[in-house]
C-alpha cells in the first residue's frame, strides 16, 4: 500500500503543474486508426491553458457535464443514486460521471471497463479533487476530451469545426461543442443532427440560467 501511495500521489500532485503529454485514450485512438489503415483519419490536439479558452466553453460544459462542479468534491452522489434506481427498474442509465471522474480515468487509467478501473477511477478522483483546484481540472478535462474522430481538446476542436482559437468560441459554437462529448463518435460537431440541434438550444438555456457567478468560479 505504501508503495502504491508513493507511485500515485506524487504523479497526480505533478500533473497539477505539468500537462500530461498523452492518454490511453488518444493512444489506443491512434493505434486502432493504424491498424485499420483509415487514409482519413487524421490526429488533432494542440494544448491550450485555462486562459485562452472561451469562459463560454467553461460554461458549456459545466451545463451539460455536470452543474454541480464549482461544490462537489468529485463525486455528485444525488446523479449516482438516479443512476442506480435506473438500472434497477431496466430503464435507459444518464451518465453519472462528474467532470473530475472523467479526468481521472483519461488522464491515468485506460479504456477497457471493468469493475477495478471504477475503483481506480474513484481513487484517483479524490487525489485529483485533494491536490488540483477546480480550475486545473476543468483546463485539464477541455485539453484531453474528444469531440470527434481524431479532434481532441477545446483548441484542435475549435480549429477544425469553427476555424477560430478556442479562447473566441460564442456561446452557440460552445454549447454545441459541449452538445457532442458524451458519444462525439455518433454526435457530430459539423454535421448536428436534429437531436444535437436540441441539446445545443438545452444547454445555452441552462448556461443562462448558471450564469456569470458560475463562470467567475471557473
Amino acid at each position: 500500500m505504501g508503495g502504491w501511495l508513493a507511485l500515485t500521489v506524487p504523479t497526480v500532485v505533478v500533473l497539477r503543474f505539468i500537462d500530461p503529454p498523452t492518454t490511453a485514450f488518444i493512444l489506443r485512438d491512434r493505434f486502432d486508426a493504424w491498424r485499420g489503415n483509415e487514409t482519413r483519419y487524421v490526429f488533432q490536439r494542440a494544448w491550450v491553458d485555462s486562459q485562452r479558452i472561451s469562459a463560454q466553453l467553461k460554461l458549456a460544459v459545466v451545463a451539460s457535464e455536470d452543474q454541480k462542479f464549482p461544490t462537489h468534491h468529485g463525486f455528485d452522489f444525488e446523479q449516482i443514486n438516479d443512476a442506480w434506481e435506473q438500472r434497477e427498474q431496466g430503464r435507459k442509465q444518464r451518465g453519472a460521471s462528474t467532470i473530475s471522474q472523467q479526468v481521472a480515468k483519461n488522464v491515468f487509467l485506460w479504456p477497457t471497463r471493468s469493475w477495478l478501473r471504477k475503483g481506480l477511477e474513484a481513487y484517483f478522483t479524490v487525489l485529483i479533487e485533494t491536490f488540483w483546484s477546480k480550475q486545473r481540472i476543468l483546463e485539464v478535462y477541455l485539453n484531453v476530451a474528444e469531440f470527434g474522430r481524431g479532434v481532441y481538446g477545446a483548441e484542435a476542436a475549435a480549429r477544425r469545426y469553427f476555424h477560430k482559437s478556442a479562447a473566441q468560441l460564442s456561446a452557440r459554437e460552445a454549447a454545441l461543442l459541449a452538445a457532442v462529448l458524451p458519444n462525439p463518435r455518433r454526435l457530430r460537431a459539423e454535421k448536428p443532427s436534429p437531436y444535437v440541434r436540441h441539446r445545443v438550444a438545452t444547454i445555452v438555456a441552462q448556461m443562462q440560467v448558471l450564469g456569470p457567478t458560475t463562470v467567475a468560479a471557473l
